[in-house]
């Protein structure tokens, strides 16, 4: 047979109060009605339900099983509302948030971990793109805020930009390695040892080999990963030197940590708004990467 929801709502609330008139005013029903939705739930059931005496209502062992049942049909029903209603009650698409892969290592985290406490109405998407790209989509509306490099790629397109930090790039090394006691060093100089480095493909690894040019000492690279955590970690251990952001390391691990001589290694964020109409949200993620970027100079 089939059941109505209302109908097993009402069952329930009978039960729990003892009375169908308890039961009736909790579901805003009148008394004649209630008591002629549970007769016609008795009838269909084929089964009594309820023992009726004096000063209330008690329920048959058919009518706890159905009682036991219908809690479980209405809270898998209440679930599965709140599963729909999820993709369905924000107001606006997902804010979409770019960056590359220097910030997306420590200050996009810590960004976005308070922002969507804070905001549980609100989805953000986040993914790694170049500094080209990511003005490209901010100024033709795909995009909310994107952190992009202060270069001539992120200047001239008209994009309202922020300041937010430095991000200038550092050699690093097994502590008492050939870096130890050393404050500069040029990359052509880094070139000449085993590197480890990112994926060819990461925004970094691209925007380092665009600086360096077709006429860069070739390096040998014992290795590639796609995390910078990863990366320092291998460089800690002695696998190579590698060339990461100053920003991107614990002060607590053990590194020897070099300044490039190079000019392209002095580098700092920006954060880029898109072209379209920006939404309250997209204020208050600013602000949380405004937060979570830590002054220029720390770790």
């Amino acid at each position: 047979m089939r059941y109505d929801l209302d109908d097993l709502r009402l069952f329930l609330h009978t039960v729990t109060e003892g009375s169908i008139t308890a039961g009736a005013r909790r579901m805003h029903l009148s008394l004649p009605s209630a008591s002629a939705r549970v007769r016609s739930l008795e009838h269909h059931a084929g089964v009594a339900l309820l023992i009726r005496e004096r000063r209330g209502v008690r329920p048959t062992p058919a009518g706890a099983t159905l009682a036991r049942h219908a809690r479980e049909v209405l809270a898998q029903t209440a679930r599965l509302e709140s599963a729909v209603t999820s993709y369905t009650r924000s107001p606006t698409a997902p804010l979409t948030l770019l960056s590359g892969g220097s910030a997306m290592h420590r200050l996009v985290p810590a960004a976005l971990v308070p922002f969507l406490r804070a905001h549980p109405d609100v989805d953000v998407t986040v993914s790694e793109s170049r500094t080209p790209r990511t003005v490209r989509m901010l100024a033709d509306g795909e995009a909310d805020l994107g952190i992009v490099v202060d270069d001539d790629e992120a200047l001239g397109v008209g994009l309202r930009m922020e300041p937010l930090g430095d991000d200038s790039l550092v050699v690093v090394g097994q502590a008492g390695g050939i870096l130890a006691g050393r404050k500069a060093v040029a990359y052509g100089e880094v070139a000449e040892h085993p590197l480890v480095g990112l994926d060819p493909d990461s925004s970094l690894r691209r925007w380092i080999e665009m600086r360096l040019g077709p006429k860069a000492p070739v390096a040998r690279y014992r290795t590639t990963v796609a995390h910078i955590n990863v990366l320092i970690a291998l460089a800690a251990a002695g696998i190579g030197l590698a060339v990461v952001p100053r920003r991107a390391l614990d002060p607590d691990q053990p590194l020897d940590v070099c300044e490039l001589r190079d000019p392209w290694a002095r580098r700092r964020h920006l954060l880029a708004w898109g072209a379209k109409d920006s939404a309250p949200a997209t204020a208050a993620l600013a602000e949380h990467l405004h937060r979570a970027a830590p002054p220029d100079g720390d770790g």
